[in-house]
């Protein structure tokens, strides 16, 4: 007997969830029998067996046929199936395991910024703000909130895989927003992504926001300042480069250099781009999602240690 995972299925399931109607299943396994035989064996009423063997019945696990006996005709139940097997639905997508590496926003290891421009820490300014000097303040790494008009920061993200993992995916996930002096809820700014030395993508914000306090912020921040941003998830297989379900660029994860043991991402608003608008990246005590720059990385076991980390590149009409 085979049954989808479905609702049309639940009497099915119904019937195979008492303790009871399995002993009838075990009982009809090894001969015919009528109810009063299976409420003797059960010790329960023959009105009780009676209602187990119509939800049997109902689920076609078993079926019930008149038999000639030393009385007439009587009644006597058979065991239908021997084998159960459910359906469940086809995956689309291979289930992964993942490593999940969480990189504060202070932890830049290069910058280049202009004014408007500053950092803060879920405890205090950090330094002046609109002075660029003071994204080296060594308190720079304690920063849950950082912003710049033009320019970029670049960070080192430690790729966590072992010589048995095969990469098949690396998700990015983080809190942006444009940068405007006191907020401007409709201000759009491009920002680009750069991993490994190769653009990825760029996402328009739509606004710096301002309209109410964002739910992470501590009680000191000022309203007036950067509120919350919009969570942004840039997607890379091997197939290329989704952000936040847009396709942005076609390329094969060797192309990425995704096997390397450390990753250089970078976050920047060029001062060509067409909404020169700035950038805001909230940290895990700011903003509205309690995210820093969160990388997980989705791998498979490979069959062979001594294959590569990345997966084979099938031929494009493949794909």
């Amino acid at each position: 007997m085979r049954v989808p995972l479905s609702e049309e299925s639940l009497p099915v399931f119904e019937a195979i969830s008492s303790a009871t109607r399995i002993k009838i299943i075990n009982l009809l396994s090894r001969k015919r029998m009528n109810v009063k035989e299976l409420a003797e064996e059960l010790e329960l009423s023959n009105p009780v067996t009676a209602k187990h063997v119509t939800i049997l019945e109902k689920a076609g696990i078993i079926k019930t046929e008149r038999i000639p006996g030393k009385a007439g005709m009587q009644k006597q139940s058979i065991l239908k199936v021997d084998l159960i097997e459910i359906n469940f639905p086809q995956k689309i997508y291979p289930a992964y395991e993942f490593y999940d590496i969480s990189v504060p926003i202070g932890q830049y290891i290069d910058f280049d910024v202009t004014p408007t421009c500053g950092l803060a820490s879920e405890y205090e300014q950090i330094g002046e703000y609109d002075e660029p000097k003071y994204f080296v303040d060594p308190r720079r790494s304690e920063a849950s909130i950082l912003w710049f008009t033009k320019g970029f920061v670049e960070y080192k993200v430690m790729n966590p895989l072992s010589h048995n993992d095969r990469l098949q995916m690396v998700e990015i996930t983080l809190e942006l927003s444009s940068e405007f002096p006191t907020g401007n809820n409709n201000w759009p700014s491009d920002i680009t992504f750069t991993l490994n030395g190769m653009e990825i993508g760029t996402w328009l914000s739509p606004g710096d926001f301002v309209d109410v306090k964002g739910k992470l912020n501590p009680d000191w921040w000022q309203s007036t300042m950067n509120q919350y941003g919009v969570e942004v998830n840039i997607r890379i297989t091997n197939h290329g480069v989704w952000i936040n379900g847009k396709q942005t660029l076609w390329a094969r994860m060797k192309e990425l250099r995704l096997d390397k043991m450390m990753y250089d991402f970078k976050i920047e608003v060029k001062e060509d781009a067409e909404h020169v608008g700035g950038c805001t990246i909230f940290g895990e005590k700011f903003g509205n999602h309690p995210t820093n720059i969160d990388f997980r990385y989705y791998y498979s076991e490979k069959s062979d240690p001594e294959d590569e980390m990345l997966p084979p590149e099938l031929p494009v009409e493949s794909v």
